[in-house]
């Protein structure tokens, strides 16, 4: 279902359509989140705002609200509440509410970028017009100009600033609206205070030449600070449309709807939601894939570049696999559609990065939670400006409360943080690197550890398997039929080694039947140890199995005492004992020693924690240049070992894959899974590298300090350029205009400073 604008929020509270922007948390306890896009904001305090809002709705958890990329993430449970409530507890607030994925936030975002270049031309033409009427005032010397000549120009400038203000500041008021009627303030606030009393002010002057007011009118600057308003408004859209511009890019890669074959082998155009697995898809050249899935048919190039940061194109035939969002550039080809919806390792991306994108580092938060009140600041500065020069002449004195509190608004102090971060996310993620919690982007700059897992993180993830050794009257080809059968229930990769070469082997001695029959009851995995269960034959009891439980694993885990070897091993046992060892080779990957040597040569300390035999540990560590390595390490082990290093004042960057990282990766400093990652890992990781390369950690944790070199330099000015302007605008010495003109260029400064990020970050990961 697509929606629209006019569609009631009732619509969204249909369970069917859940999906469409929201996924399940926690199934048993009927949690859900949700992810949607705020319409209208336009500061830091907005964002504030809505959480409280939402917040307030009975059934609502947590909520999290960027007011850089205006995304937010919303947790709900649907016993107590549904969309449309918490939604229009938004729209209440003066936010209109848009899912995120929905092909009407893209569209809202590019009609309001329309609107805002009208409001600003509009407001240019009118300014220029404008400085023409009032430039004869300016040049002429007394009595060249007779008194009804000026009078009829003051008249002309105010015709010409009325667009400018029922057309051009439109969104300043309507905003400033909201906020009085909710009792808040927030950045537009003083931007509207201001425009209108310039306006009043001006407009009196021009109606009572004689009054108070009548010695000038400032038409001109009311004009020119709107327009340079707008500019900086639209720069700052377009800026910040571009830099989530990566984010969304790969979120939204599916098409809305793919040819599927029908049961009498025809084609129809149906809508992805309604991808089942099994379905045959057509992709043609040039479509994305809409679902994982594996060639039946043709031969193409597919481009995984925004998935993997694999920029070369890559072959796909019959039996490989294909993954949704990537796209199919040469011949057509025919998909069996494997997973689908959430199940997707595309959805598990985005989900990853509607995360990112909605996450406030530590930072962040401390800038936001200093705008709010420096408004209030803001606000009282303007008022004692006002009174202080209120004797000497009531118009300068508004004029000297208006220009304090435009040069003052504190955009570029919110903008200063999420900016730059985003900016760091977008160009990240154009080169495979997924930024999972803007937090991760702070805390890596000051990294001094740096702590690798070895099987599938500085080796390859695949293995092979070199020799099976067994106890007397078990061949080899039992042992590894019945390790197969239980291997394949593990996504560790010693275990996919096993069971890929079992399924090979029953394969070629036409046993797969039999081997795919085998069912493994009360199975049990020990992360970092091994694999248990109970094997039973379904279809075939004759079948010979062992009538205890097995277990699959390391020799401490089976009860084995192994001797000393240099080799990967894993032991198969029953309840009686050893039964057979398995040796696997494993390779080193291509940079794991050049990544290793660049951290070392940074000064960083480079540790590798393992669950393999020490033996294997060392010889891996020796290969790559780690001097301090352990093996034999339980997930318990590597958690107590970052703790000590933690409480020796050390920072620690975490590297893994496997199930067993996951405590380790949680508690780091700051985390690193790989693509091929088990979901559990990559969700305590803050970053996710979708390639295989290793070298790219390196230029990550470069640009992290450069990232953070950039929001400190950010900072400083918004900091230096209000403490400047500040006293300049209360002595009276800054006008209207310019002082629009100083905020709009405060702002700019901050989001070109950080779009200077983007550009070097992908020159940088091109390395």
């Amino acid at each position: 279902m697509l929606f629209t604008a006019v569609a009631p929020l009732s619509l969204f509270d249909d369970p069917q359509e859940w999906s469409a922007f929201s996924q399940s948390v926690r199934q048993q306890s009927h949690v859900w989140q949700s992810s949607v896009v705020f319409e209208g904001m336009h500061c830091a305090a907005c964002a504030i705002h809505i959480e409280d809002a939402l917040k307030a709705v009975p059934g609502v958890g947590a909520v999290q609200v960027s007011a850089a990329s205006h995304r937010g993430l919303v947790e709900w449970t649907d016993a107590q509440t549904r969309p449309s409530e918490w939604m229009a507890a938004a729209e209440k607030a003066g936010y209109k509410v848009v899912p995120a994925n929905d092909a009407l936030a893209n569209e809202q975002r590019r009609s309001d970028a329309r609107q805002l270049l009208w409001r600003w031309s509009v407001a240019g033409l009118c300014m220029m017009q404008v400085m023409m009427y009032v430039t004869p005032a300016y040049l002429s010397k007394p009595g060249d100009i007779t008194p009804e000549m000026v009078q009829l120009l003051r008249w002309a400038s105010w015709v010409l600033s009325l667009p400018v203000m029922f057309f051009s500041c439109r969104p300043f008021f309507a905003s400033a609206w909201r906020d009085v009627s909710q009792r808040r303030v927030s950045m537009d606030l003083p931007v509207a205070i201001g425009i209108a009393v310039t306006f009043i002010v001006s407009s009196l002057g021009t109606f009572e030449p004689a009054g108070p007011f009548g010695g000038e009118v400032y038409f001109d600057s009311l004009t020119m600070f709107v327009f340079f308003l707008l500019t900086g408004r639209w720069l700052e859209l377009r800026l910040r449309n571009r830099t989530a511009g990566a984010l969304e890019a790969v979120m939204n890669r599916l098409p809305s709807s793919v040819n599927r074959k029908t049961t009498n082998g025809l084609w129809e155009r149906i809508a992805i939601r309604r991808l089942v697995v099994g379905d045959v898809l057509l992709i043609l050249p040039g479509e994305a894939i809409a679902a994982d899935g594996k060639v039946i048919d043709g031969l193409s190039q597919v481009d995984e570049a925004l998935l993997t940061g694999e920029s070369r194109p890559l072959s796909r035939g019959l039996g490989s696999d294909v993954i949704a969002g990537s796209h199919n550039l040469s011949a057509p080809i025919q998909v069996r559609v494997t997973q689908v919806g959430a199940a997707t390792r595309f959805a598990h991306i985005v989900a990853l990065m509607e995360s990112a994108s909605v996450s406030k580092p530590e930072i962040a938060m401390v800038a936001d939670r200093w705008a709010k009140p420096f408004l209030g600041f803001v606000l009282m500065a303007s008022l004692g400006a006002a009174i202080y020069w209120w004797p000497q002449s009531p118009a300068h004195a508004l004029m000297v409360a208006v220009a304090v509190l435009i040069v003052t608004c504190p955009c570029a102090l919110s903008l200063a943080t999420p900016a730059a971060m985003l900016a760091s996310a977008g160009a990240l993620a154009r080169g495979g690197v997924l930024v999972r919690k803007l937090q991760g982007l702070q805390a890596l700059a000051s990294v001094d550890t740096v702590v690798f897992d070895k099987t599938g993180t500085l080796t390859q993830d695949a293995f092979a398997l070199a020799a099976v050794q067994t106890r007397e009257g078990l061949s080899p080809a039992q042992a590894l039929f019945w390790a197969g059968a239980l291997a394949r229930h593990s996504l560790h990769p010693v275990s996919r080694a096993i069971s890929s070469a079992s399924r090979q082997e029953a394969s070629k001695t036409d046993q797969l039947a039999a081997w795919e029959s085998l069912q493994v009851s009360q199975m049990q995995e020990i992360a970092g140890e091994g694999v248990e269960g109970l094997m039973s034959p379904v279809t075939q009891p004759n079948l010979r199995v062992p009538t205890g439980k097995l277990r699959l694993g390391s020799g401490r885990f089976c009860g084995v005492n192994l001797t000393a070897s240099l080799a990967l091993r894993a032991v198969l046992a029953d309840e009686t004992g050893w039964l057979a060892t398995f040796e696997l080779q494993e390779e080193i990957r291509s940079d794991a020693r050049e990544t290793v040597q660049a951290f070392i040569n940074q000064g960083l300390h480079v540790m590798l924690l393992s669950g393999d035999g020490d033996a294997a540990v060392q010889k891996v560590a020796s290969m790559v240049g780690i001097t301090d390595a352990r093996g034999g390490c339980s997930p318990q082990d590597k958690l107590a070992a970052l703790q000590g290093l933690q409480a020796q004042g050390h920072q620690v960057a975490m590297v893994g894959d496997g199930l067993n990282d996951g405590p380790i990766l949680a508690g780091a400093n700051v985390s690193f899974a790989l693509g091929q990652a088990v979901p559990l890992a990559q969700s305590k990781a803050d970053f996710v590298l979708l390639g295989a390369q290793l070298g790219v950690l390196v230029s990550v944790w470069a640009r992290s300090r450069l990232t953070l070199r950039v929001v400190h330099q950010n900072l400083a000015w918004a900091a230096i350029y209000n403490a400047a302007c500040v006293p300049v605008a209360i002595l009276g010495w800054l006008p209207a205009w310019l002082a629009g003109l100083g905020m709009a260029f405060s702002s700019l400064c901050v989001v070109f400073n950080a779009l200077r990020l983007s550009t070097e970050l992908n020159d940088y990961l091109k390395v």
